[in-house]
């Protein structure tokens, strides 16, 4: 879905001159405002910015994870650092909850960041989809708004 979408699109210099980034942190919220951090890797992020953006949300960072394993030690600490007033982290996922890399990121992220990890996924399932569009939509919802509960 965000093949062709202009929003997700990187400029050729990107390709070019820049250099592959294990963690993208949040630019267009201040440091200082923030309360809470949401942390997560793919296409959930832009579900994650739209609403933010629709709601007005400035208390609400939105930290992509571009690497999974091994876990960015050198780039996140300082990242998460910058949020001085967060009281909140949460690993937020498109995939259930006994898929994807929530079960990793529990038992991996808390040491690292120095905080307490809240989960935030569809419900378990034994498939990876739910096999309807429409209830993949009212999942995709109910999910974004638990990230921002």
């Amino acid at each position: 879905s965000l093949l062709r979408a202009k929003f997700a699109a990187s400029s050729l210099s990107d390709f070019t001159t820049g250099t592959f980034k294990s963690t993208i942190g949040d630019t267009t919220v201040n440091p200082d405002d923030v309360t809470t951090v949401l942390l997560c890797a793919g296409k959930v992020y832009y579900d994650l910015l739209a609403e933010r953006e629709k709601n007005g949300r400035k208390d609400v960072a939105i930290v992509r994870l571009e690497r999974l394993y091994p876990l960015p030690t050198r780039m996140l600490p300082p990242e998460l650092a910058r949020y001085k007033n967060a009281k909140r982290f949460k690993w937020v996922q498109e995939e259930p909850a006994n898929q994807g890399a929530w079960s990793f990121m529990a038992m991996n992220l808390p040491e690292l960041i120095g905080h307490s990890l809240e989960g935030v996924s569809r419900p378990a399932s034994s498939s990876p989809a739910v096999g309807s569009h429409h209830r993949h939509e009212i999942e995709q919802h109910t999910l974004v708004q638990q990230a921002f509960a």
